[in-house]
């Protein structure tokens, strides 16, 4: 006979009807352990099973000794294959969603029980209860962790990949005209935070990487800059993370940026001098008095005041990003130069949602055209 296994490693022995079998403890979706047992024909064909309960876990892998409730797996999935590897942005959308919509409207079902149609009626309620575009947030998250399932061999089909989310129809978005773009700069000249403005709106920055640019990353003399970090708050804390895509992104800068920086910083080393003591330095551009990180929203909320008494059309920052698009397209530059000023990924999302060619540019496209088409006499 084989020799006997270390303890909790299982063992396997004889059944009176001819079969054989062993029982392996391994952890559960809820983080507990439970006995799991294994069936073959021959010795071999069940240690082999047993061989295979250990490695999971030893890798701490969930092995559900039933069929797992969503309620206990989204948590599990959520702490164990999405907090140690995405931003904590990401793992905070996931989070609501599973707390809002996927828990209380499928958190009874199992993970072999569910069905298409479970997941159709899920969508639906979601998307009356909240919108379409939540509703297929939701199915993305539950397609996601289902994916997860399929690979710990938990289930054998993904059934979210059956049922297609709900089409969102994107809302039209109407960036600033160049006329409405100079008179919000000029209402935000006398405001602290200008420079800020300046750099959303030429070079179509996101708030968070504006509010998590240090005087090391900026090269006023060389007049350029390097966006290596953004600032979130997530959980009631504010912290310092990667960009979007992860990349240091390279920008030289337009004049417009680099004078108002030079002023931007004269006026920081005036409020250090008052804060003294209280002053924290920590090399970051747009600071509060006493030398903290200025709050993303803190810029947005003066970004919509500004606009308001410019008497410009009140949008989102970010649209700022569109607006800029839309301006270095129709003055001519490359596409994949726009690209990589926005820090983008994908070239594709820079020409289809970023750039609304305005009017004015197709009248004059058009004019070509009467030119090329005009009858000879």
């Amino acid at each position: 006979m084989p020799k006997r296994n270390p303890n909790g490693a299982g063992t396997v022995t004889k059944r009176k009807d001819g079969r054989y079998q062993a029982a392996v403890y391994v952890p559960q979706p809820d983080g507990t352990r439970a006995r799991k047992f294994v069936y073959g024909k021959t010795w071999d064909e069940c240690d082999e099973k047993r061989r295979e309960l250990v490695e999971r876990d030893r890798q701490g892998i969930a092995t559900p000794t039933r069929s797992a409730k969503l309620s206990e797996w989204l948590p599990y999935w959520l702490e164990h294959f999405i907090t140690p590897h995405r931003k904590r942005t990401t793992v905070a959308k996931y989070e609501m969603h599973i707390r809002l919509y996927l828990l209380p409207l499928l958190g009874a079902k199992g993970l072999e029980s569910l069905s298409p149609r479970d997941v159709r009626l899920f969508l639906a309620k979601v998307t009356k209860q909240a919108t379409a575009a939540t509703a297929k947030e939701s199915h993305k998250v539950l397609r996601t962790a289902l994916t997860a399932a399929c690979r710990d061999e938990l289930i054998s089909r993904n059934v979210a990949m059956m049922v297609p989310p709900p089409r969102v129809v994107s809302k039209e978005s109407h960036p600033w005209t160049l006329d409405e773009t100079l008179a919000f700069l000029a209402e935000s000249r006398k405001d602290p935070l200008y420079a800020a403005f300046a750099l959303a709106v030429a070079l179509g920055m996101r708030r968070g990487e504006i509010v998590g640019l240090r005087w090391s990353d900026v090269n006023l003399d060389d007049r350029s800059l390097v966006v290596r970090e953004q600032v979130q708050r997530v959980g009631g804390q504010l912290y310092a993370d990667t960009t979007k895509n992860g990349k240091r992104r390279p920008i030289p800068l337009p004049r417009i940026c680099v004078a108002a920086l030079r002023w931007h910083r004269l006026r920081q080393a005036e409020v250090r001098r008052t804060a003294g003591e209280k002053w924290t330095e920590t090399g970051y551009i747009f600071t509060t008095r006493t030398g903290r990180p200025v709050e993303p929203t803190n810029v947005y909320r003066s970004f919509r005041r500004i606009a308001a008494d410019a008497k410009v059309p009140v949008v989102r920052m970010h649209d700022a990003r569109h607006g800029t698009a839309t301006l270095l397209v129709a003055s001519g530059v490359s596409p994949r130069v726009v690209m990589e000023i926005l820090g983008h990924s994908q070239i594709g999302l820079t020409m289809n949602v970023y750039t609304h060619v305005t009017q004015d540019t197709q009248r004059e496209a058009l004019a070509n055209m009467d030119r090329l088409l005009r009858k000879p006499r």
